[in-house]
């Protein structure tokens, strides 16, 4: 392949979710292939320094506190004029030959794809969410899965106050689509959207959604997670945000009273204290919350675990979780829902179990836990269907393709 400058858009610029741990796999897997890779981010506390940080976006509080602040994070969310500038300076200094665009809304927003079209730069966009067809990004109400906005009904999302619960977020996030999908069709100027998973690229044709989808999954530098077969300990894990979407409370409750079984939980986010209160009212002493890791930290206590757990009642896209465990070696329980069903293969690299079904997760795990001997043999099994399916190389051939169709459009 011809060396190229690829630009990479992505709202942060540091490791804060599974977007910006592929963001930054991605750029080492471009620049090991010899490809000049810029970033366009926003300044944000937890960026890792580059160059380019000259051209990143201000940063603004989108909680709303002030009037003055309220009414600038209310027209970024709809249409970033600063982005744009910005942009289209870096673009005439730095010459990019493609675009690859991954989370943009709100800091950003898809101003920049005008200034893309404009100086004629192929447009590849990776769909990590809902988003295209669902204001509040997740297709999550009220704790369960949320398909009502399909057909660009936008207007359901202010009607159900799905934005935090909050009437003038929601009616701001409805507005965002209308402008956006309605009036200004600006995501007809990308060339391409990569979906990491068929049941998101199928979910959003669904809903109404016209793009041009393309499927290629997430990879992962196998040269870097070396499985581990052994079964140090009697511990299962869970790794992620701590949020309701992922069902923690149900996997809680399915472990409480499993005898001889750790359950570590390891992550940030908002249900951080409800999983705390609930560890403490109900006196459950098998399940330790140990916060955030990431790196060989993390690694260590997946391969210490028996197997990994995401038991989500969300659609999930493409779970970094589980092919970052299959790659360790170690098997996993999940939820069939969303995308999960295509990684796990039950009874080969783990075992599914009914989404939001405490009782069926039990079943699971302690199936497992009785069987140490297939605990291991599945993890052999994941590992292989890493190195088949998920591998650098393999991501690399496909990117290069969808690059390459991308520019055919222009």
């Amino acid at each position: 392949y011809i060396s190229v400058k690829i630009l990479l858009i992505n709202i942060r610029y540091g490791y804060v979710g599974g977007p910006e741990r592929y963001l930054f796999n991605l750029k080492h897997l471009l620049e090991t292939n010899r490809h000049h890779v810029i970033p366009f981010s926003i300044k944000y506390p937890v960026n890792e320094h580059t160059e380019y940080e000259k051209y990143f976006v201000s940063n603004i509080d989108y909680e709303f506190n002030g009037l003055r602040n309220r009414v600038n994070a209310a027209s970024r969310l709809l249409y970033s004029f600063e982005a744009k500038e910005k942009i289209e300076r870096l673009i005439k200094e730095q010459k990019p030959d493609i675009a690859h665009l991954h989370n943009i809304h709100h800091q950003i927003s898809p101003s920049v794809l005008t200034s893309l079209r404009k100086f004629k730069i192929p447009i590849a966009l990776t769909l990590h969410d809902y988003k295209m067809v669902c204001p509040s990004y997740s297709m999550i109400y009220n704790g369960k899965t949320c398909m009502a906005c399909g057909g660009g009904k936008y207007y359901r999302c202010f009607l159900k106050r799905c934005n935090k619960g909050s009437r003038i977020k929601s009616l701001l996030s409805a507005m965002e689509m209308y402008l956006h999908h309605k009036i200004l069709h600006i995501y007809k100027l990308a060339d391409i959207f990569i979906s990491p998973s068929m049941f998101l690229k199928h979910k959003l044709e669904e809903m109404g959604f016209t793009g041009d989808i393309v499927h290629l999954p997430n990879f992962i530098k196998l040269g870097e997670n070396a499985p581990a077969y052994n079964l140090d300990e009697k511990s299962v894990v869970y790794f992620g945000r701590l949020s309701r979407e992922k069902g923690l409370l149900d996997l809680i409750d399915a472990v409480k009273e499993i005898k001889g079984i750790t359950l570590k939980i390891i992550g940030e986010g908002p249900l951080e204290g409800e999983i705390k209160n609930r560890i403490s009212v109900k006196g459950i002493n098998n399940v330790i919350l140990l916060g955030y890791k990431k790196g060989e930290d993390l690694k260590n206590e997946i391969i210490k675990s028996m197997f990994v757990i995401l038991p989500s009642t969300c659609f999930e896209n493409n779970p970094m979780s589980i092919i970052e465990a299959f790659a360790l070696g170690k098997p996993v329980i999940g939820s069939r829902i969303g995308g999960i069903p295509e990684l796990l293969k039950d009874g080969r690299t783990g075992l599914s179990f009914e989404a939001g079904n405490p009782r069926d997760l039990r079943i699971k795990i302690e199936s497992l836990i009785n069987n140490p001997g297939k605990a291991v043999e599945m993890g052999k099994n994941a590992r292989l269907f890493v190195d088949k399916e998920f591998s650098a190389e393999k991501h690399y051939q496909g990117l290069m393709e969808i690059y390459s169709r991308a520019s055919c459009k222009i």
